[in-house]
């Protein structure tokens, strides 16, 4: 606890958390196989708004889009429902060996890490993370150390003054297309009521923009009608979302879930993916994708 204290105070700079991030991966249980090109999202959690998982939805809709996706995620560490409290709500079996997630991801198109299981020395930690309730370097890293090396990803950070930096220590751990964002309004995703800061990397240049939903013809939406309180009520949104339904959590999943599908490579802009994540959202087909994982995770 103590040296995780140490380090928040002080802040951590780039090129330690590329060497944290390193020695990580190296002593994370990988995915074995050949899953090809991956994409991951996960954010770093601690913007405390208590929304419903949305990089979790997301995952299902780059799936239904054609996208790989390896997911990697945690049980809740500061909103209410981590990622793997949500699939688990959904029926989803957690505890895959690593081959049986790649065949997920080959066969279907999306496969979920619980991180844990990947990083034993994170079992470690989570007892003095809890205790800190601070954001610490494993806030950070736990995006950093996706155990498939996915080239692509979206990650959401819990300060604006991480955007850039972070950006870069993922071009420095060899990153190929990268979105690192944080909202105005504090979310560690893009915001359908507000704008979002973006630091993009892509053919091995960092630049920074900002985008608001409204640049992509999205309705403005209010953040409590998307707050979840437990695992069950963020799938009842994702349930809502998948089936069609329009609201804000339907356009916050597409426009986070098209921003992945643009990171993907599956489209060549932003607006394309938001397009095309509203079309598998509609179609029903991102409910199917979760459907079949529950039914593979569990054979």
């Amino acid at each position: 606890g103590a040296f995780l204290s140490t380090l928040v105070m002080k802040g951590e700079r780039p090129e330690e958390i590329v060497g944290f991030a390193r020695a990580m991966r190296e002593n994370s249980v990988k995915l074995p196989g050949s899953i090809g090109e991956t994409f991951d999202t996960c954010g770093t959690g601690g913007d405390g708004l208590g929304l419903f998982n949305i990089s979790t939805a997301s995952a299902f809709v780059v799936a239904a889009a054609g996208g790989k996706v390896a997911k990697h995620g945690n049980r809740s560490i500061s909103s209410k429902s981590g990622s793997a409290d949500v699939l688990e709500s959904a029926g989803v079996n957690l505890n895959l060996s690593p081959s049986l997630i790649s065949e997920c991801i080959a066969q279907i198109g999306v496969g979920f890490m619980f991180a844990p299981a990947h990083h034993s020395a994170m079992k470690h930690a989570i007892g003095p993370r809890k205790e800190l309730a601070v954001r610490t370097i494993f806030n950070v890293l736990g995006p950093l150390t996706n155990p498939a090396k996915a080239p692509n990803q979206i990650m959401g950070v819990y300060d604006k003054n991480l955007v850039e930096p972070i950006a870069n220590v993922l071009k420095g751990l060899g990153s190929r297309h990268v979105m690192v964002i944080h909202s105005d309004d504090g979310l560690d995703e893009f915001s359908i009521a507000d704008k979002t800061y973006v630091a993009e990397l892509k053919d091995g240049v960092v630049s920074t923009y900002s985008v608001h939903p409204e640049d992509f013809g999205l309705t403005l939406g209010d953040l409590k009608d998307i707050r979840a309180d437990n695992a069950d009520a963020s799938l009842a949104l994702i349930t809502e979302a998948f089936s069609g339904r329009n609201g804000t959590a339907k356009n916050i999943i597409s426009l986070n879930a098209g921003a992945a599908i643009y990171v993907s490579g599956l489209t060549t802009s932003l607006q394309s993916g938001i397009d095309r994540a509203n079309q598998v959202l509609s179609d029903g087909s991102s409910q199917k994708k979760l459907d079949e994982y529950i039914k593979i995770s569990n054979s």
